[in-house]
């Protein structure tokens, strides 16, 4: 069942999305409820899995990640099968981050993370060539990050 968002469920969503750390009081404070239905709010929303998960974001920099690729991959074959065997092979690896099914020239897009352009060398040689029904690969290498966000733009109730 569709969760029904009002203004309230979605001042605490924006809230939520820039801050996770905040707490419920403090939300409560700032959407104008007490604590008790702020908490109730947080919690059908997490319920509803309006609220998936909660994480840390991470400097990728400090923690040894210089690479950064997108990957589009076209299959050989597109049937049902041939799309779920590749989709559980892809997403059992780690440095991929996300595996995207894309309309158009290419069937997925990847995104893949590394140490640096030789681990993602021997990634690529190791790994991505390695399963089965791949045609083409085609990478392409971040450069910079000019604007990173995590946040959904959401939707004004009137």
């Amino acid at each position: 069942m569709k969760h029904q968002l009002d203004t309230k469920d979605l001042a605490i969503l924006e809230i939520l999305q820039k801050d996770s750390t905040i707490s419920v009081k403090e939300i409560g404070e700032r959407v104008g409820l007490s604590f008790t239905p702020t908490y109730e709010r947080i919690k059908n929303l997490e319920k509803d899995n309006v609220i998936t998960k909660y994480v840390a974001l991470v400097d990728r920099f400090k923690i040894g990640i210089q690479i950064v690729v997108y990957c589009n991959v076209t299959l050989k074959e597109q049937s049902k099968a041939a799309l779920d065997s590749f989709e559980g092979t892809i997403t059992a690896i780690p440095e991929v981050q996300e595996v995207i099914s894309l309309s158009g020239n290419y069937d997925y897009m990847l995104k893949i993370i590394a140490e640096d352009i030789k681990s993602y060398n021997n990634f690529v040689v190791n790994v991505i060539s390695n399963i089965p029904n791949i045609g083409q690969y085609h990478s392409s290498i971040v450069l910079n990050e000019a604007k990173k966000e995590t946040a959904y733009i959401l939707p004004k109730i009137d």
